[in-house]
Parts: C-alpha cells; structure tokens; sequence
C-alpha cells in the first residue's frame, strides 16, 4: 500500500473526503515528526510507540579496502509496535 491508497483507505473508513483524509494524514506524519524532534515519546494505545534512539559514533570497517571508517552519532526513528496490535494482527 503506497501513500495515496493510504490515504483513500482512511477516507473510505472514515467516511470522509480524499482532502481530508490527505489534511489527516500530513497532520498526523507532522506531529509525529514535531514531537520526536523534541525528544518526545510518542505513546498510541492499542497501536504502538514512536521514539528516537541514538546510536553512538563508531568505527565502521570498510569491506572491499579494510579501510577503518568513523561514523558520527545519530538519532534513529523507532516504532515499537504494542501487544494487543500484534495480536490483533496474528488472529
């Protein structure tokens, strides 16, 4: 499912608009973004948690010339996905 039949399915489920359910979607993908900029958890009961992660700089090695290569720290998006919508998934 790419980004526009997303959207369609949240308007057909919703009940309205396909300008609405694209205003819904990019203010949803917005608040999320907006909140882990800031450091913020991101709880969604029933669905899951939206967090940032940081991964530590490291020494990386090169595979093709063995070559040592330093990687800088950087924050990662995460999704964990909660318990009852995986179950609800695997029924």
């Amino acid at each position: 499912m790419n980004k526009n039949e997303f959207i369609r399915a949240i308007a057909n489920n919703a009940g309205i608009t396909l300008k609405e359910a694209g205003a819904a979607y990019d203010a949803f993908i917005k608040a999320v973004t907006d909140g882990l900029k800031e450091g913020e958890k991101i709880q969604l009961s029933g669905f899951g948690t939206f967090e940032v992660k940081n991964k530590p700089a490291r020494e990386r090695i090169n595979p093709l010339t063995g070559e040592k290569i330093h990687v800088e720290a950087t924050k990662a998006p995460n999704l964990k996905f909660g318990k009852a919508y995986k179950d609800g998934i695997n029924e």
